[in-house]
């Protein structure tokens, strides 16, 4: 085990980086504080680094994990999309390093943890973000087999849905709002059909998660919007947009515990998945 080390969690909403928030925890880390880029004036942006469908959930992570949560509105654009970033002003990239450099001046800590498993893209970028503020970059998803993910997300009680559909065999009707432990096998089965990744990094889906072990309370949506983005006949793409949320209580969950408390009924599955992690 690594030495114990404060850890900013880069959170999208999504299931891999609450997930690869989980490992870092098991892995011996303190999660300090959430992080997240957030879009200005739309619901959906087009962004290389950021996922923003679910946005609105973000602020109800910070009670329900009882951490302080830090947000920047994402004004950049990509405008350096080459493989070696170097810092590139106006790019949305900075918007990251802004935030980061920030949440310094409040919260001392010494890694941020990211749930990319294959965007090389992404993942360099951070890497350029944590050389540059003196940090870590903890990414215990990189390059993982994602069924194996998927698999170990369902087993530790990872509870989120598709917020967004965006491949064949998955369409608006249908599959919105759908739970991913229901939908893993049939994720599973769509890259056999179609080369799909069933952690969605090729863009086939996006997930919101409502519940973690390390959640207090879970998130519920009492109302949402089903938008269409293309009504195409063979590959429909549609996102869920939530409207009015809430908290709900957990029954039974121990508020004294701490976060490596919280994870020891998950502990083999998670020692399972540190094993198999890129680490250096």
């Amino acid at each position: 085990m690594t030495p114990m080390m404060n850890v900013v969690a880069l959170v999208s909403g999504g299931k891999d980086s609450c997930f690869n928030m989980m490992c870092a925890v098991a892995d011996g880390h303190r999660i300090v504080a959430l992080a997240n880029l957030q879009p200005k004036g739309t619901d959906e942006l087009d962004s290389y680094m950021y996922q923003t469908v679910g946005h609105q959930a973000i602020s109800y992570y910070a009670e329900a994990m009882r951490l302080p949560v830090y947000r920047r509105f994402i004004s950049g654009t990509p405008l350096s999309q080459t493989k070696d970033y170097e810092a590139t002003p106006d790019d949305e990239v900075e918007d990251l390093y802004d935030l980061l450099v920030e949440i310094q001046s409040h919260t001392p800590f010494e890694a941020v943890a990211v749930g990319a498993i294959m965007s090389e893209y992404q993942t360099l970028r951070v890497l350029n973000i944590c050389k540059r503020l003196n940090i870590k970059a903890l990414t215990y998803l990189w390059q993982r087999n994602q069924q194996e993910l998927l698999h170990e997300m369902v087993a530790t009680d990872v509870d989120a849905i598709l917020i967004k559909v965006a491949a064949l065999g998955l369409t608006p009707e249908k599959h919105l709002g759908k739970s991913v432990k229901d939908l893993a096998e049939y994720l599973i089965q769509l890259e056999a059909q179609y080369g799909c990744n069933p952690c969605g990094e090729g863009g086939e889906y996006e997930s919101l998660v409502l519940d973690c072990p390390l959640f207090s309370k879970r998130v519920v949506i009492d109302e949402s919007e089903a938008v269409a983005v293309s009504t195409d006949s063979v590959c429909p793409i549609g996102f869920l947009n939530p409207k009015v949320l809430h908290l709900e209580e957990k029954p039974g969950f121990d508020v004294s515990k701490s976060q490596r408390e919280l994870l020891e009924p998950y502990m083999v599955v998670l020692r399972g998945s540190l094993s198999k992690s890129l680490r250096e």
